[in-house]
């Protein structure tokens, strides 16, 4: 898959915060960056399409069409995207679900439980408590490419990462699932992750296919997404971060996807590693470009002639 260059003139905005993302633009842009900002400022209230579009001096349709252009979004859904950036932050601090919910602008309880899966990807509770009550087993390897962590939960394999220690490793795996029970994994107690651990080393230091485990995942719907397209790029192949944003549906969501894949917590499985900038630049990578140029240079070499 080739490689797409970005034209010059092509501006990428991720869609969680626009306003931050754009400066020193045209007069027009300059105005809407200050209405976005009133969005933020006032994003617990109730406010109409025609109470923004008169803002900036145009119809509702057109402005509408207009701030979408410009930051890849509706007035709408900014506004939910920082009430929902609000919902988050009210969360992790301690408070309740529903304390939450309307310090942070949404209008009822069902506004949230409605949609789980599109704005956080997984149910409220589990996101703000650290996933209390999982049980979470987990092995360590050395490869190739240096010591591998696996950890997976009962429905697949949450957390593969790269490190210098276990200790560091298991640090890490803390700091993602707070709450959960972390277990070491005797193959008698979990013989799938040892089995499945062995089948990523193989894969990762002899060339062997990447095998196809369960995984769960675990982020907001856009993360998820990103990932789910990363999960059907060929091996061997490599696109640019904004052809993930268009394969998502989500053209002017460059940035935004390649911040999806730097917060991937699954290495090699979910293969990251296959996204590069637009010029062919490796871009970064969570766990090292060594590591990343590595991967891409064993799976170029395991290519039929």
């Amino acid at each position: 898959m080739p490689i797409a260059k970005p034209k010059p003139s092509e501006k990428h905005i991720p869609d969680a915060d626009p306003a931050r993302e754009r400066s020193g633009r045209d007069p027009q842009v300059t105005e809407l960056i200050g209405i976005a900002r009133h969005i933020e400022a006032h994003s617990d209230q109730r406010l109409t399409l025609a109470t923004l579009s008169g803002m900036a001096g145009l119809s509702p349709s057109r402005f509408q069409k207009v701030f979408k252009n410009a930051f890849g979004v509706s007035p709408k859904a900014y506004q939910d995207a920082i009430r929902m950036r609000l919902f988050k932050q009210a969360l992790t601090s301690g408070g309740s679900v529903t304390d939450a919910i309307f310090e942070s602008g949404f209008s009822s309880v069902s506004r949230i439980y409605g949609e789980p899966s599109r704005t956080m990807g997984m149910a409220p509770k589990t996101y703000r408590s650290g996933a209390p009550g999982e049980h979470i087993v987990y092995c360590s390897r050395p490869t190739r490419l240096g010591l591998l962590l696996m950890a997976a939960t009962a429905k697949g394999i949450c957390f593969a990462q790269f490190g210098d220690s276990e200790q560091a490793l298991l640090a890490a795996l803390a700091a993602e699932f707070p709450r959960a029970a972390l277990m070491a994994s005797p193959a008698k107690d979990a013989p799938e992750l040892d089995a499945w651990m062995i089948a990523l080393e193989r894969h990762i230091s002899d060339g062997a296919p990447r095998p196809d485990l369960p995984l769960d995942m675990r982020g907001t719907a856009f993360q998820v997404k990103v990932w789910q397209f990363l999960l059907s790029i060929p091996e061997g192949d490599v696109v640019s971060y904004r052809q993930v944003a268009e394969n998502i549906g989500n053209p002017k969501a460059t940035r935004a996807a390649a911040s999806a894949c730097g917060k991937n917590r699954i290495a090699v499985l979910i293969p990251c590693h296959r996204v590069l900038r637009g010029d062919g630049g490796l871009g970064g990578y969570r766990w090292g470009l060594q590591r990343k140029a590595a991967l891409l240079e064993a799976e170029r070499k395991n290519l039929p002639d």
